[in-house]
C-alpha cells in the first residue's frame, strides 16, 4: 500500500482494481481543515486521465505490475508480436495497446513491455531509433539557409519532416518521445 506522503510523479498505483500512473500532484495544506493531495492520474490500460483528490493519509494499492524486456519480432492481422528476451516466450499486443509506438517499431528493436496481472498492457520504447528512408524527394544543396524541410517516409511507414539535404540513402535518428528528426546517422 502507498500513503499519500509517498506520491511522486511517475508512481504507479492501483485504484478500483486498475493500474494508474501519477502524472502530477500537489500537496495542499489549507489554513482551516485537513491537508489533502490533488493529483492528475493516467489509466495505464486505456490512457484516460483523471483529476482526483485524496485526503492526507489516504492509502492506495500497489498494482501487480511487471516490466519485461522484449524484442519486437513482427506484426500481422492478430497483433504485434514480441519475444521475451529472458524466457523466449512470445507476447502479443493489440493495436490499442501499441498506440503511437507503431510508428517506431522496427524488427529486432529492444523494448520494455508492462504486464498487469500477467496481461500485456503497454509498451515502452527506447528514446531514439535509427530508421532507413523509403520515400524521399531528391536532396537539394544550398537550401538549408532558410531552415526549409521536406517530408520523408521511413521503413515503418512513419512520415516526418527533415532538412532539405537529406537523401533517400540516409539513415535517420528519430526521437520516439515526440517523433522529431534528430540527426542523420553516419555509417
Amino acid at each position: 500500500m502507498f500513503d499519500t506522503s509517498d506520491f511522486r510523479k511517475g508512481l504507479k498505483i492501483e485504484i478500483d482494481g486498475s493500474p494508474w500512473i501519477i502524472i502530477d500532484f500537489q500537496h495542499v495544506k489549507p489554513g482551516k481543515g485537513t491537508a489533502f493531495v490533488r493529483t492528475r492520474l493516467k489509466q495505464l490500460e486505456t490512457g484516460q486521465t483523471l483529476d482526483k483528490t485524496f485526503r492526507s493519509g489516504d492509502k492506495v494499492g500497489r498494482p501487480d505490475l511487471e516490466e519485461v524486456s522484449c524484442t519486437f519480432m513482427y506484426q500481422d492481422g492478430e497483433g504485434w508480436h514480441f519475444m521475451n528476451t529472458e524466457s523466449y516466450d512470445t507476447l502479443t499486443l493489440s493495436d490499442d495497446a501499441i498506440g503511437d509506438a507503431r510508428n517506431y517499431l522496427i524488427e529486432q528493436l529492444p523494448v520494455t513491455i508492462l504486464l498487469f496481472g500477467g496481461r500485456a498492457i503497454s509498451i515502452d520504447l527506447p528514446n531514439f531509433i535509427e530508421a532507413h528512408i523509403t520515400i524521399c524527394d531528391p536532396a537539394v544543396a544550398g537550401n538549408t539557409a532558410t531552415g526549409a524541410t521536406k517530408p520523408v517516409t521511413v521503413e515503418t511507414g512513419y512520415q516526418l519532416h527533415v532538412p532539405m539535404y537529406i537523401s533517400d540513402s540516409d539513415v535517420l535518428k528519430i526521437d520516439t518521445r515526440d517523433g522529431r528528426f534528430v540527426e542523420r546517422v553516419n555509417r
